[in-house]
């Protein structure tokens, strides 16, 4: 009997404590549902547009400030339509771009949206880094079929599509009206429309307006906008039916004869002419001591701030096979990593879109037939003449030939700037420096 007495209030007292456990338990789930409930609301609304939260976005580019500016001015437009997103735009300068893309990568901090030039992106899609953006074709507000199908090609692989194109400058020459003026030479154009505009007439024209010496020294021409910035030089090769690469981007061709009398023209013009700056000498076109500057035609925008001297823009000169520009090329690509690729997506759309396009024709080539040929491309502020841009941009286009694109490109680059220090250095010929070049970049670009 005392045993029994003393289990019951035991008894009593684990009831009681089942109860009061239960109770706890029930709440806590009540708790944990209501949670998941609010989640899966708040996850709709996510998915929904955000229309209860404001989405930040970070874009990417290697933009000067005036396009920043131009950009911050778009995104107000951006902001009507898209409230709820908000963008933050960083700019990394061009040379260093791609390894900052890599290291962000690694770290797995990219941004949502950014530029990607055309060297960049096969390096890009073999990394697995782009979302698939095909869908957008879907929508006919876009009107996919207004940009020009060519300038679509470097974004697609295995039918999916990556990116879309903002620019597609084709490499134009800039000079000085004055300088030729001066020397009493006929202008490019009047000799490209003669079918006169060689690189034998480049060449003489360089060595005729060079005068001076010293700090008040005048150069004939310039082919490097940095001293890194080498594949300017291929239209010489191209122009001959010749080249630095195969088409397949297999096998380095330069070191053919097109390629020798590309650097040996090159190195007469620097050692024996002095009608071209050496390496390290810093003389920009705007400095009025440059008669003719090799760049791609977003240079535009540079060129426009000059007063100090009348300039215009010309095609490229011809060789056998006529005039062959690089078309250098830059687009919108969202890494598929992003938290918010809807609205990422809305953004590219806008920004790939006839407006936003039309509004970077201020700086850039547009892939959109109907603003590359509308006045607001043409007749920008301070810009050459319609006439001058169609001989030299538009018309030049078709023939142009997109620089080369690699997994391996910034080893292959790094080894051809190798061999031009050589030959800046006057430590080998042309010759031996593109045999060099060879044994270099063949096992790269088997890789």
């Amino acid at each position: 009997m005392s045993h029994m007495k003393r289990e019951a209030p035991e008894k009593a007292l684990t009831r009681k404590l089942r109860k009061t456990l239960s109770a706890a338990l029930v709440l806590s789930l009540a708790v944990f549902a209501a949670a998941c409930g609010k989640d899966a609301g708040q996850s709709q609304n996510d998915q929904a547009g955000g229309a209860n939260r404001t989405v930040e976005l970070k874009f990417m580019t290697w933009g000067n400030q005036a396009h920043l500016d131009l950009y911050k001015s778009l995104l107000e437009k951006f902001y009507q339509t898209h409230p709820n997103i908000r963008v933050s735009i960083d700019s990394v300068p061009y040379p260093d771009y791609q390894q900052k893309v890599s290291v962000l990568a690694a770290g797995r901090e990219l941004p949502d949206i950014a530029w990607a030039a055309e060297r960049m992106v096969p390096q890009f899609m073999a990394n697995g880094i782009l979302m698939d953006i095909s869908d957008v074709a879907n929508d006919a507000a876009f009107q996919m079929d207004d940009f020009i199908p060519s300038t679509l090609d470097l974004f697609r692989k295995d039918g999916k599509l990556y990116g879309l194109p903002f620019s597609t400058p084709p490499s134009v020459m800039f000079y000085n009206q004055d300088l030729f003026e001066q020397a009493g030479l006929e202008s490019p154009n009047e000799l490209a429309k003669q079918g006169k505009w060689t690189w034998e007439e480049f060449e003489k024209a360089a060595k005729a307006i060079s005068s001076g010496t010293g700090a008040d020294r005048v150069y004939g021409a310039n082919f490097f906008r940095d001293w890194t910035n080498w594949i300017l030089l291929s239209s010489y090769s191209w122009s001959n039916g010749s080249g630095p690469f195969d088409k397949e981007m297999t096998k380095f061709t330069w070191n053919d004869e097109h390629g020798i009398a590309t650097l040996q023209m090159l190195h007469r013009m620097m050692f024996v002419d002095q009608s071209h700056p050496k390496a390290g000498e810093q003389v920009s076109f705007e400095s009025g001591k440059i008669g003719m500057f090799f760049d791609v035609y977003s240079y535009v925008s540079k060129a426009r701030t000059i007063k100090d001297f009348k300039w215009n823009i010309a095609p490229l000169p011809s060789g056998q096979h006529g005039s062959v520009p690089m078309l250098g090329q830059a687009g919108y690509v969202i890494f598929k990593d992003t938290k918010h690729p809807n609205e990422a997506k809305e953004l590219l759309k806008f920004l790939a879109s006839q407006e936003g396009i039309q509004a970077t024709s201020t700086f850039f080539v547009p892939p959109r037939k109907t603003v590359l040929n509308s006045d607001v491309f043409l007749n920008q502020p301070d810009n050459p003449a319609p006439e001058f841009i169609r001989q030299a941009v538009i018309d030049e286009m078709p023939k142009a030939r997109f620089q080369p694109g690699h997994v391996q490109w910034q080893k292959i680059d790094s080894e051809i700037l190798a061999g031009f220090d050589m030959l800046f250095g006057q430590l080998a010929g042309p010759e031996d420096v593109l045999k060099l070049m060879e044994q270099k970049v063949n096992p790269l670009l088997q890789q």
